[in-house]
């Protein structure tokens, strides 16, 4: 069975606020000469390949879109990036790549020797996997900053992000018991544990996964332990990918007897923001907050 990109992107890629209208000012000279993988850039790269949606999204809220060339097939965000050509970043072709002629290529992990053999023809790969937690994801904002020579962009985007992180989590009621919540990555179980990144941000949230109980990470749980569990809330990241909604997680025998269904607490997560953890994590916190806590949170 093929899985869904939300698994793909949580699972494979760790074996992961700003809009179209972002103004290029691009720093030339600060931090150069620069080196990766080997291979040294002189000044800033003008044809980027993303081989991220996150790092699309990083790009072009720094202002370094214009330098883009390509990206990935789920980069969709913003709308300058959803026109470019397209690659494979998850089968990738040293001979596909290196027709577009890049002078610098992001991904998150290496497959096909992916650094290797672009190195062979001069071309530099920057490998930035999934990070663990927010301050990874800051010093990746920070690291794409400095390589595309938007250093201070990168800077002001972190700060901001800071902020608007800190004033969610600053404004949320203190509940008079810990939450418990069970992510649903597809219609087969797969979860997330509070030991992942997504699961970190749920716990600035107050909420602790049921995966936990399961080991953490990303386990297939049963139907018969998550209505064991009894989370306080179901979040499902497998609405648009496989047609799960909350009156079909309803309908399936037993859940309707969880306190997350009975009560009208089943939430449908946006996939994308899920997956990715790039500037609109911010999104994500913000909708997740509103539907636990309330709109105004």
């Amino acid at each position: 069975m093929r899985r869904p990109f939300a698994v793909l992107a949580l699972l494979a890629v760790l074996a992961a606020a700003c809009g179209d209208d972002a103004t290029p000012t691009t720093e030339a000279g600060d931090g150069f000469p620069r080196v990766i993988a080997g291979i040294t850039l002189t000044e800033p790269p003008t044809r980027i390949i993303s081989g991220s949606a996150t790092h699309t999204e990083i790009l072009f809220a720094i202002g370094a879109g214009d330098a883009v060339v390509a990206v990935d097939a789920f980069s969709d965000h913003p709308t300058a990036a959803a026109a470019l050509p397209r690659i494979d970043a998850f089968n990738p072709s040293v001979e596909g790549f290196a027709a577009l002629d890049p002078d610098l290529v992001i991904v998150t992990f290496d497959p096909n020797d992916l650094v290797g053999g672009l190195g062979r023809l001069d071309i530099p790969v920057l490998v930035l996997d999934a990070p663990a937690d927010l301050e990874g994801v800051y010093r990746q904002i920070d690291e794409i900053g400095d390589i595309t020579g938007h250093r201070s962009a990168a800077a002001a985007l972190v700060e901001t992000m800071r902020a608007d992180i800190a004033a969610i989590v600053a404004d949320l009621p203190q509940p008079v018991r810990a939450m418990t919540y069970y992510h649903e990555l597809d219609a087969t179980y797969f979860s997330i544990g509070s030991d992942t990144f997504l699961g970190s941000l749920y716990g600035l949230l107050g909420l602790t996964s049921i995966a936990d109980a399961a080991g953490g990470g990303y386990p297939q749980l049963s139907a018969e332990f998550i209505v064991a569990a009894d989370p306080d809330f179901v979040f499902l990241g497998d609405a648009a990918c496989c047609g799960q909604t909350p009156e079909v997680v309803g309908a399936r025998p037993g859940w309707d007897e969880m306190a997350a269904v009975s009560g009208g607490r089943v939430i449908v997560i946006d996939e994308a923001l899920a997956s990715r953890w790039g500037p609109r994590i911010v999104d994500l916190l913000r909708a997740v907050a509103a539907a636990v806590y309330g709109e105004g949170s």
